[in-house]
């Protein structure tokens, strides 16, 4: 689903009146300069993947799809995993977890030979740790963006399902995830066949107020 943000280091001397003085005269020249926009790294405006965070926009199917979502998902699933996960490793994406994991090598982990199990892909939208608000807005604003990366994601590690768990307290987050995916069901681009792909795949959004007791109703 890009390139990452890189931060350039930012070196500050501290010597006296003279360099304060240029910090002030360079503080002038920058003032009087027409403002630019702000850019961080390589990403230009038109590959951010979420276009919709802040919900200027229809959140729905129709207006998912003319912001670029579901744009020849059916050719990415058929190039198949190794494919996708190759370009998840050469993107550099990581886990905005603490480890800040590599997320193709993570997903490679997943692509092994089945022992006769089934795989499916766990989606925690908990959002549990304190001061964290980052996953209701892709739920509210963009979630055929999530949806299609569930797709995506469950090809490349073999997974015939995905199940998005989503916090109780999120009435607004789990109602438009459930019509996101029932839009997406209706048009053919999950279940059998997903896309036209040749792949099964399902999406489940399951909403609860206690995680542990959830896990424990579905996998034991």
């Amino acid at each position: 689903m890009s390139a990452l943000t890189r931060f350039q280091p930012l070196a500050r001397g501290h010597f006296g009146a003279s360099c304060a003085a240029l910090q002030v005269r360079h503080n002038t020249q920058q003032a009087s300069a027409p403002p630019q926009k702000t850019k961080y790294g390589p990403l230009a405006d038109s590959d951010r993947i979420f276009t919709n965070l802040y919900g200027k926009h229809d959140w729905r199917l129709k207006g998912a799809i003319k912001r670029g979502d579901w744009y020849k998902t059916k050719e990415i699933i058929q190039k198949g995993s190794d494919w996708i996960i190759n370009e998840m490793k050469i993107s550099g994406l990581r886990g905005r977890g603490g480890a800040g994991f590599p997320t193709g090598m993570k997903w490679s982990f997943m692509n092994k030979p089945g022992d006769g199990r089934p795989k499916y892909l766990v989606v925690n939208a908990d959002e549990g740790e304190p001061g964290t608000c980052k996953d209701r807005e892709i739920m509210r604003h963009d979630p055929h963006k999530l949806v299609e990366g569930c797709l995506i994601a469950g090809a490349a590690m073999g997974a015939r399902a995905a199940y998005i768990y989503i916090r109780g307290e999120f009435y607004n987050e789990a109602s438009n995830m459930q019509v996101a995916i029932n839009e997406a069901y209706q048009a053919g681009l999950l279940g059998k066949n997903a896309c036209g792909s040749g792949f099964d795949f399902d999406v489940h959004a399951p909403w609860s107020w206690c995680l542990y007791l959830w896990r424990r109703n579905c996998f034991d």
